[in-house]
């Protein structure tokens, strides 16, 4: 029998991380899924899908922790059942840096009972004005019996206060 297991990985970034990855993959007889993997601040993080025969975990386990003796952190853990299935509204957000940004839209997220499924977050200088600007992309899973005009509205609603664009999809 199969199963899914999650990698999480975080250490100082060097040539040939993801090949130990995939090598510890390989060797516990691991079909790769999905992942996540960059650096961020100077770091290499990241979470890799993993499915493997449930015997072979240990096996992923004991490969793990030998990537750990060359300064990378990993840790292996089991999946869990899928909690949100309703349907899913792309969010596209744009707005002049500053703190609180997500903070302020996760709270409007988390009261309506939206997942996120998939958040992307940057800040990079404007193209015109060379301010900082903060950019995010995210992929919501709404509750099963919600309308997307709920949400677009609630964040509607806090985009004036907190000074961004948002673009729906």
């Amino acid at each position: 029998m199969t199963t899914q297991v999650i990698l999480t990985v975080a250490g100082s970034d060097r040539p040939g991380l993801t090949q130990a990855l995939a090598d510890a993959v390989l060797a516990a007889g691991g079909n790769w899924l999905e992942s996540h993997l960059a650096t961020l601040g100077g770091k290499y993080v990241g979470s890799v899908l993993v499915e493997l025969a449930e015997d072979a975990v240990p096996h992923l386990q004991a490969s793990a922790r030998a990537i750990d003796m060359r300064g990378l952190t990993v840790s292996v853990l089991p999946t869990g059942p899928e909690e949100f299935a309703g349907p899913t509204l792309a969010l596209d957000l744009v707005g002049q840096d500053r703190p609180g940004i997500v903070r302020e839209v996760t709270a409007v997220l988390a009261d309506l009972g939206v997942n996120i499924d998939d958040l992307h977050t940057r800040v990079d200088s404007g193209a015109e004005s060379g301010q900082r600007m903060f950019r995010a992309t995210a992929t919501l899973r709404l509750p099963a019996e919600m309308e997307s005009d709920t949400v677009i509205a609630a964040l509607e609603e806090i985009s004036g206060e907190i000074m961004v664009e948002l673009t729906f999809g």
